[in-house]
């Protein structure tokens, strides 16, 4: 276990926490929700806080010509790359390996928040996010979550707004 693995009183990774604290999110800390059991998919996680499965913010790791971008998503909506692609002007999109995604964010898949990055990345998320009052995003490890209004938690990760999810066929 690494110390951005570990975690904080409140449950948050305490690269996480520290985050929080920089970015004025002090009050943030306290309604940190942690849970015995790692919650790694938004379906996890949606029954593990009793709430809606698209009021779960994804925060997923893409490789636009082998730049790391951040999407967020709703957790009952895919991310269509296509659209990604098209987005971002790119030649190529994948989905990031995990090393990719540990190196770039400082966490693990399935622990990754929407912000508080080791790097800074491209953040991209889908307006689908702003259907909910309040969204739920991971805090630094798949054991714990937090809550915030859908409007902030794109102003505090500097996404850009866009039409990502994949069309329902």
């Amino acid at each position: 276990m690494t110390t951005a693995d570990a975690t904080d009183s409140s449950g948050a990774s305490p690269r996480f926490a520290v985050a929080l604290r920089e970015m004025g999110l002090d009050d943030l800390h306290a309604r940190i929700r942690r849970f015995p059991d790692a919650t790694r998919t938004a379906v996890e996680a949606a029954e593990a806080i009793g709430c809606e499965l698209g009021q779960i913010c994804k925060s997923l790791i893409f490789a636009a010509d082998g730049v790391p971008v951040l999407v967020l998503m709703d957790g009952a909506s895919r991310v269509d790359v296509e659209r990604v692609r098209e987005e971002l002007g790119a030649e190529k999109v994948t989905r990031a390996k995990a090393d990719v995604v540990r190196e770039t964010t400082g966490y693990a898949i399935g622990g990754v928040p929407p912000f508080g990055h080791r790097t800074k990345t491209r953040v991209l998320a889908d307006r689908s996010l702003l259907e909910h009052d309040l969204v739920w995003a991971a805090a630094g490890n798949p054991h714990a979550v937090f809550p915030m209004e859908p409007k902030d938690l794109v102003a505090h990760a500097g996404a850009t707004l866009v039409d990502v999810r994949e069309s329902a066929s």
